[in-house]
């Protein structure tokens, strides 16, 4: 699309985005780290079990060429020294080969850690065109792996010339011992060579890390398009999420008038807000809000309250007070009760004069006692 479109891919690649490539099997991977700790991992091993395995190996070949003429024509003797060989060398064998198997393991998981997608075996012919693939050798790609192809060579060439300088006294010497002592020796020098000449490729691997998160990043960076048609796939369109959010408003609104006929008072401002309580004697909790709003709507409560006979008084502070501290269906707030139960205490009167006579009852809303941290202006 970026080609199409003619956008520089300059956005960070998003969190989907990341995750797709996972799924894919596109996740960043040094081989040159991967190589080095094998390598490593495998001179360390052969320095703790080497002794060992090379005793096991021995005994396995003198036990081989030992064979006498009855063993020779002799089935089960066969069979038992095949036994024999797998016992005697198979626990040093096999540590040396799972430290090895291990780092195999641990290395590629430490760069990008543990990843196993089914997609990434899938046969993708494009690879088999050699018009791309030529590309990819002579692009950026195949360029950068020359480089470290070149300076691997350098450094290895380097590291062992200077190495083997180092120590041509003590090859020298090796011709005046004797067999199996200058093969120890030999042994020994062999290995820490291999340790030191491995060791060495990690400074290769030190660059190759961070270049290949770098440049995995860079593979998978977004147009502005890209993410903007991402985000539509993702979260739907602004458009239909927009007209969904109006639609549940208005149900909502819908469902609070039709509450609206139920509650005991409707507590204005007078214009700009109202608020629809309800008192349930037979309870044990608070007054609850079960309707408010503002302008428009407060205009609406106060229609459907006068339509079905809801008391509604002019209390402004109060008002203000309740709509900004509360939501639709929460109690009022402890720092109210005095001032709704004198409200509700009104409305009880004004109910009973209407059906009874009387006095008139009266409540001066301006002496409501409300809390300095419930007002609002």
């Amino acid at each position: 699309m970026a080609e199409e479109s003619g956008q520089e891919k300059t956005e960070q690649p998003s969190a989907k985005r990341l995750n797709d490539a996972r799924e894919k099997g596109q996740v960043p991977r040094s081989k040159e780290f991967t190589t080095v700790l094998v390598l490593i991992a495998s001179a360390v091993a052969m320095m703790f079990l080497g002794e060992r395995m090379i005793r096991s190996v021995a005994q396995v070949m003198e036990k081989s060429f030992s064979f006498t003429r009855k063993e020779l024509f002799d089935p089960a003797a066969l069979i038992h020294h095949i036994f024999y060989s797998i016992e005697t060398i198979a626990f040093d064998l096999g540590s040396f080969l799972a430290v090895t198997v291990v780092a195999a393991i641990v290395a590629p998981a430490s760069t990008g850690g543990w990843n196993f997608s089914a997609k990434a075996f899938g046969v993708k012919l494009d690879k088999l065109d050699p018009l791309k693939g030529l590309k990819r050798i002579l692009g950026p790609q195949g360029l950068i792996e020359l480089v470290k192809a070149l300076a691997k060579f350098i450094l290895v060439g380097v590291i062992s010339t200077l190495i083997i300088w180092s120590l041509r006294d003590q090859l020298l010497t090796l011709g005046k011992q004797e067999v199996e002592v200058a093969m120890s020796a030999l042994g020994g020098l062999v290995l820490w060579v291999f340790l030191a000449i491995s060791s060495s490729l990690i400074i290769i691997a030190l660059i190759d890390v961070p270049f290949q998160h770098w440049n995995h990043i860079r593979q998978l960076k977004m147009t502005k398009q890209e993410l903007k048609d991402e985000s539509k796939e993702s979260d739907g369109n602004p458009e239909l999420k927009g007209r969904i959010r109006r639609m549940q408003i208005e149900l909502s609104q819908q469902r609070m008038m039709q509450d609206v006929p139920e509650a005991d008072v409707i507590i204005t401002n007078p214009t700009h807000y109202a608020v629809a309580l309800r008192y349930d004697q037979a309870g044990t909790g608070a007054p609850t809000v079960i309707a408010k709003g503002a302008d428009i709507i407060a205009q609406q409560i106060r229609k459907v309250g006068e339509a079905n006979e809801v008391p509604i008084l002019s209390a402004p502070p109060l008002t203000r007070a309740i709509y900004f501290s509360t939501e639709i269906g929460d109690e009022i707030p402890s720092g109210l009760y005095i001032a709704i139960a004198q409200v509700l205490a009104f409305v009880f009167q004004l109910r009973r004069y209407n059906n009874r006579g009387g006095n008139k009852p009266h409540i001066n809303t301006e002496d409501l006692p409300i809390p300095d941290e419930l007002k609002r202006d």
